[in-house]
């Protein structure tokens, strides 16, 4: 997306992903609010309630569900790496909240009240509606004093990171080389010496495979084991059983039409002349003349509109994709830019269009037609959705009630599994570390089962959340302690490792010793590979440290030779035949890469500033609640 967007978006995205959310599960947070819910996380003294975690995994899951439809699968999201990455942005919210707070950064309310007024989606006849506001609000459960304080942190967050995100810097003379790196060609071919050519050649000795025995022999431990039974009791197995009304399941479609209509979407290119708010009049003519003149040249050749736009457009960002935008709805893009988008015909190609970020010329290049389910075809997913709303008001009593009910007969979860109307599954040997069955792979729960507690006096452990809404209790049926492996057993795999090991250095020494009479100019024979074009854009599967290798190499007097270790283990050997430096052609090129590489050089800027903020402040994060 371009950059003119992107200052645009930023605040509008953030804002109306808090307003317009489906919380579909208000059912469930009404138990949670009654106490005892804990936290995952401290921030320099301030907790993270777990239900505010709990309510964000949800959020982004119904994001994702939104992007994806009929694509979505919920497994995919639950990861550690999603968990942990929805936890981080908490983290780092409250850490660019305290910051800011420190620094004496405040938000007025003049100016809060600008921001919210311009969101299109509060706005009737191209005026702030407050009708519409507090509708819009009210209808996601929002009151205008919690969204509006929302708004006033996300404002306050931002001035915290513009001066990042607005100064990113990046000299010329460091620009030029970087592009120059990036484009600059070299022909090369290979000769990859692998380590399994000589493992028929090497042998272990008996002392080795001892030595190596001695050495690693925790490594051949077999790990304590347990094989378990449990029961699973979940919102979405209680919301099954519920029982749902026609006549309900038509009121939620009347009166909640919108969730189930999908708006029109535009997908656009366009050339961006950058013309900086209050430029002298005639920068801005020179500006409109390049602008007109790259008008007729697309006018004359629309098929060669990408390639006009990747040479000449200022949008960095949309420039490397021929000015492509992708699609977008109402209330994204700045009025003027978009009220010309929705008002063009497929393939249309704009007259120039003036905003505050410039001059553009626009293509249409498709139209997603607004879409309208109806009652019969969401028929199922309304009904999904009222049962967990249902089934949540009472949740909370009954994960509390089966809580009690395995504490108290402990013995045994068939009293457990006859009253919640519940099947007992069965593992197969699991570990501390198992991933599989997912449902047991909770460190919390995996603790509890090898707890002593539930090994020698074989008891239920408790019931335990390793889910939002998804509890486990589980019982062990057969245990194994860790185990010592003999020498005996595990000399085979010890053989094969020592092997591998001898034979990637053999795999190095040959490759070293070819490529050091290669240098001295030998005449050897080597079957090279067929030559091909490499460049750090477009590597052409060559790994990145032979890469490195190649670039470094010095190349005055061709061919030139380098090598370098492969992933592998053996080694690769390179001779360098040609090389092609870059055409560049105008200076204008130089100027969207020097803007692509301070981009590069924001991110890195932010995050390394994050970093710093995590040694700043104290942030505990409470791993058996995560």
């Amino acid at each position: 997306m371009f950059d003119f967007v992107n200052r645009k978006k930023r605040v509008v995205q953030v804002i109306m992903g808090l307003a317009v959310l489906p919380f579909l599960f208000w059912g469930v947070e009404s138990y949670r609010d009654k106490g005892g819910e804990g936290y995952v996380a401290i921030v320099d003294g301030e907790e993270i309630p777990r239900r505010e975690y709990e309510q964000a995994l949800r959020d982004h899951h119904e994001r994702m569900r939104g992007m994806l439809g009929a694509n979505f699968d919920s497994a995919m999201l639950d990861t550690f790496e999603v968990r942990n990455s929805v936890l981080e942005r908490l983290i780092q919210q409250r850490l660019l909240n305290r910051e800011a707070v420190n620094n004496g950064f405040i938000v007025l309310d003049s100016q809060l009240v600008k921001t919210i007024r311009d969101i299109p989606a509060f706005q009737k006849d191209s005026k702030f509606s407050k009708q519409q506001y507090e509708e819009l609000l009210r209808a996601q459960g929002l009151t205008p004093a919690v969204f509006e304080s929302r708004v006033r942190q996300e404002l306050l967050l931002q001035q915290l990171l513009d001066g990042y995100s607005e100064n990113g810097f990046a000299p010329k003379s460091v620009a030029e080389r970087v592009r120059y790196l990036s484009e600059v060609q070299r022909e090369i071919s290979q000769l990859q010496i692998e380590p399994e050519q000589f493992l028929s050649q090497v042998i272990p000795v008996e002392a080795d495979i001892d030595a190596y025995y001695e050495k690693h022999k925790t490594d051949f431990h077999l790990p304590e084991r347990a094989r378990v039974e449990y029961l699973v009791l979940s919102l979405d197995a209680v919301a099954k059983n519920e029982t749902v009304s026609d006549e309900a399941i038509n009121a939620y479609f009347t009166e909640h039409g919108d969730e189930f209509s999908q708006p029109e979407e535009r997908k656009a290119s366009h050339i961006l002349i950058s013309v900086p708010v209050g430029a002298p009049e005639d920068e801005k003519q020179i500006a409109r003349e390049k602008a007109e003149n790259l008008l007729e040249q697309v006018k004359q050749n629309p098929e060669q509109f990408a390639e006009i736009a990747k040479e000449h457009s200022d949008d960095s960002g949309s420039a490397a994709l021929g000015g492509d935008l992708g699609f977008f709805g109402r209330g994204v893009m700045v009025k003027s830019f978009e009220d010309k988008i929705f008002s063009m015909q497929l393939d249309e190609i704009s007259d120039i269009v003036e905003t505050d970020f410039g001059l553009h010329v626009i293509k249409l290049t498709d139209i997603k037609e607004e879409k309208r389910s109806t009652l019969e075809d969401v028929r199922e997913q309304i009904a999904d959705k009222l049962k967990i709303q249902m089934a949540g008001s009472v949740f909370g009593e009954i994960a509390e009630d089966f809580g009690n009910v395995v504490y108290e007969q402990s013995d045994s979860l068939q009293s457990a599994a006859e009253k919640f109307e519940l099947t007992i599954q069965q593992s197969d040997w699991i570990t501390r570390n198992s991933t599989e069955p997912s449902i047991l792979a909770n460190e919390k729960l995996l603790s509890a089962i090898f707890s002593e507690d539930t090994i020698s006096k074989q008891r239920n452990t408790e019931a335990i959340e390793v889910k939002p809404d998804t509890f486990v209790s589980a019982r062990i049926i057969e245990h194994k302690p860790a185990t010592a492996q003999s020498l005996m057993v595990v000399k085979d795999q010890i053989v094969e490792k020592l092997k591998m090991q001898m034979a990637k250095a053999k795999a190095i020494e040959e490759g070293e010793a070819k490529l050091a009479r290669l240098q001295d100019g030998d005449n050897i024979d080597v079957e090279w590979t067929e030559a091909k074009q490499i460049s750090y854009m477009q590597s052409q599967g060559v790994d990145h440290e032979t890469l490195r290798a190649i670039f470094r190499a010095q190349v005055n007097n061709l061919p030139a030779y380098v090598g370098a270790v492969s992933p592998s283990g053996g080694f690769s050997l390179i001779r360098i035949s040609k090389v092609t430096e870059p055409q560049f052609t105008e200076e204008m090129n130089l100027n969207n890469f020097n803007k692509q590489l301070q981009q590069m050089i924001t991110q890195e800027e932010i995050s390394s500033y994050f970093s710093v903020l995590r040694k700043q402040y104290e942030v505990k994060v409470k791993q058996d609640n995560f």
